[in-house]
C-alpha cells in the first residue's frame, strides 16, 4: 500500500520562453500548493494533504500528478472509490503515467473488482516490464479472482466454513469490498456465528445505510435467533433499498410464514384444540429447516401438544430434535424429564434433570432433580404395588383384596403337584406378596416406602421373613388349612 500511495514529487518544470503571466503565475501557485501537500503527506496529515492538493486541482486542473496525489492521499484515509475517481482522471489526462494506472488498479483490487485491477497492472507491464510492485500486484489479483471462485462453489455446496475462509484471504487484498464481507457475514449467519455476522454487517451500515445487502444480513440474524419480528423489519428495509433481492424476499416470506403458523399454534394449544395445534407446528416446521432456533421451540411446542395427547414417547422424541438443534435449550430438557418421569424412565429423567441444574441452580431444578434421585432409587427395589397389582394409590380395602387374591393364586400347597422349577417360582412369589402387604398395609412403613426411604432390614430381608404366618394372621380360622382338588386344574381353599 505504501509504494502505490507514495506521492509524486516532481521537480518544478523550467519556465517556458514566450509563456503568458497570468498562466505563468498559475502554474506557480498550483505547484506551490503541491509542494504543501507534498510537506504534510510526509507527516503523515492527510487530510492537510488533500486540502492542498486540491487547491492545486482547483488552480490547474490538467496536471496528471495532482490528482495521482490526490489519490495517494484518499487511499491512504481508506477513501478507495474517491481516490479510484482521481486515479482513473490521472491515467486520462495521462495515459502514460505509471503510477496512476498502479493506483487505480491498487483501488480496484481494494473495493474487490481484480479483473479491472489485473487490466491496470497489465498496462504498467507494458509501460515498464520490469515494474516489480505492478508484476506481485497481478499476482495478488489473479489470488483474489481465485479465492472468489472457490468461495463460489463451496458457497453452492453449504460449506461456509470454507467460503468464511476464502473471503477472509481475499479481504488481505481487498480490505474495502463490501461485496466480499457480505458474502463473509451472511456465512457466519448461516453458520450460528450471529455476533461475528451482526459486527460486519453493522460496520458496513455505518458507512451506507442504505446498503440492502447488510440490512439483509441483520434481519438474517435476527431470524435465526427467533427474533422474527424485528428481522421482518429489515427485511422489508432491504426490499425498499433493492426491490429485486431475492435473498431478502424468500427470507421475508419465510419469516411471516413462520410467525403465522407459530401463533395459530399457540392460539390452538390455549384453547386446548391439540390436534390442531399438532398441525399447525408440524407445517411450520417444514417451512425452513436452517431455522434452527425457531425449529427448536417449534419441536418443544409439539412435544408438549404429544403429551397432552398422552402420546409420551413421541413427545420424548420431538423434544430430543429440539435438544439436537440447540443444546442450551433447557425448556426442551425439563419436557422430556417430566416425559421420562412419566413413562418411568427414571435414569433418563435424572440425566435431564441433572444437565438442568448444572446450567440453572434454582430451587425448583433442585427439587426436580431430587424428586428424579428418589424415583430412581424406588425404581430399583421390588415394586410392591405392581407385586400386588394395584395402582400407587390403592385403598387400604384394595391392599387387602389384591394380598387375599394373590396369596391364593401363589400359595405352594396349590402347587403341590407341579414341577420342582415351577413350585420353587411360586413360593418365591408367594414369599413377595406376603412382604408387599406387610409393608403396604402398614401405614408407617408405607409412607417411608413410598417416600423412598431404606425399610429396616429385617423387614426387607426375604431370607427372615415367613409369609405363611402373614397368610394365617390375614385369614385366621382354627386348625390351620389347605387346598384340595374339585376337579381337573380347579382348587378351593378350605380351613380344618
Amino acid at each position: 500500500m505504501a509504494a502505490a500511495a507514495e506521492c509524486d514529487v516532481i521537480m518544478a518544470a523550467p519556465e517556458v520562453p514566450g509563456l503568458l503571466g497570468d498562466e505563468e503565475e498559475t502554474r506557480r501557485e498550483a505547484e506551490s500548493f503541491k509542494e504543501q501537500g507534498n510537506a504534510y503527506y510526509a507527516k503523515k496529515d492527510y487530510n492537510e494533504a488533500y486540502n492542498y492538493y486540491t487547491k492545486a486541482i482547483d488552480t490547474c486542473p490538467n496536471n496528471a500528478s495532482y490528482y495521482g496525489n490526490r489519490a495517494a492521499t484518499l487511499m491512504m484515509l481508506g477513501k478507495f472509490r474517491e481516490a479510484l475517481a482521481d486515479a482513473q482522471q490521472s491515467v486520462r489526462l495521462d495515459d502514460t503515467f505509471v503510477r496512476g494506472h498502479l493506483r487505480e488498479g491498487k483501488c480496484h483490487l481494494s473495493l474487490g473488482n481484480a479483473m479491472a485491477a489485473s487490466r491496470c497492472f497489465q498496462r504498467v507491464l507494458e509501460l515498464d516490464r520490469a515494474h516489480t510492485q505492478a508484476q506481485q500486484e497481478l499476482k495478488n489479483a489473479s489470488a483474489v479472482l481465485e479465492y472468489e471462485k472457490i468461495a463460489e462453489i463451496d458457497f453452492e455446496k453449504r460449506d461456509f466454513r470454507k467460503v468464511v475462509f476464502c473471503m477472509d484471504r481475499a479481504l488481505e487484498f481487498a480490505p474495502a469490498c463490501h461485496r466480499f464481507k457480505i458474502i463473509k457475514a451472511e456465512c457466519l449467519a448461516l453458520l450460528g456465528r450471529y455476533p461475528e455476522a451482526q459486527s460486519v454487517a453493522s460496520d458496513i451500515l455505518r458507512m451506507d445505510s442504505t446498503n440492502a445487502d447488510a440490512l439483509y444480513v441483520r434481519g438474517l440474524c435476527l431470524y435465526y435467533e427467533d427474533c422474527i419480528e424485528k428481522a421482518v423489519q429489515f427485511f422489508v428495509q432491504a426490499l425498499r433499498m433493492a426491490p429485486d433481492h431475492e435473498k431478502a424476499c424468500l427470507a421475508c416470506r419465510n419469516a411471516k410464514a413462520l410467525k403465522a403458523k407459530k401463533e395459530d399454534g399457540n392460539k390452538a394449544f390455549k384453547e386446548g384444540n391439540y390436534k390442531l395445534a399438532y398441525e399447525l407446528y408440524t407445517e411450520a416446521l417444514g417451512i425452513d429447516p436452517n431455522n434452527i432456533k425457531t425449529n427448536a421451540k417449534l419441536y418443544c411446542n409439539r412435544g408438549t401438544v404429544n403429551s397432552k395427547l398422552r402420546k409420551l414417547e413421541d413427545a420424548i422424541d420431538d423434544c430430543t430434535n429440539a435438544i439436537k438443534l440447540d443444546e442450551t435449550y433447557i425448556k426442551a430438557y425439563l419436557r422430556r424429564a417430566q416425559c421420562y418421569m412419566d413413562t418411568e424412565q427414571y435414569e433418563e429423567a435424572v440425566r435431564d434433570y441433572e444437565k438442568v441444574y448444572q446450567t440453572e441452580k434454582t430451587k425448583e431444578h433442585k427439587q426436580f432433580l431430587k424428586n428424579a434421585q428418589v424415583e430412581l432409587k424406588k425404581s430399583k427395589r421390588k415394586d410392591y404395588y405392581k407385586i400386588l397389582g394395584v395402582d400407587k394409590n390403592a385403598s387400604e380395602d384394595e391392599i387387602k383384596k389384591a394380598y387375599r387374591k394373590r396369596a391364593l393364586m401363589h400359595h405352594p400347597d396349590r402347587h403341590s403337584g407341579a414341577s420342582a422349577d415351577i413350585q420353587k417360582e411360586e413360593e418365591k412369589k408367594f414369599k413377595e406378596v406376603g412382604e408387599a402387604f406387610t409393608i403396604l398395609s402398614d401405614p408407617k412403613k408405607k409412607a417411608r416406602y413410598d417416600s423412598g426411604q431404606d425399610l429396616d432390614e429385617d423387614v426387607m430381608n426375604a431370607g427372615d421373613f415367613d409369609a405363611n404366618n402373614i397368610f394365617k394372621a390375614f385369614f385366621g380360622g382354627p386348625g390351620g388349612f389347605s387346598f384340595e382338588a374339585s376337579g381337573p386344574g380347579n382348587f378351593f381353599f378350605q380351613f380344618g
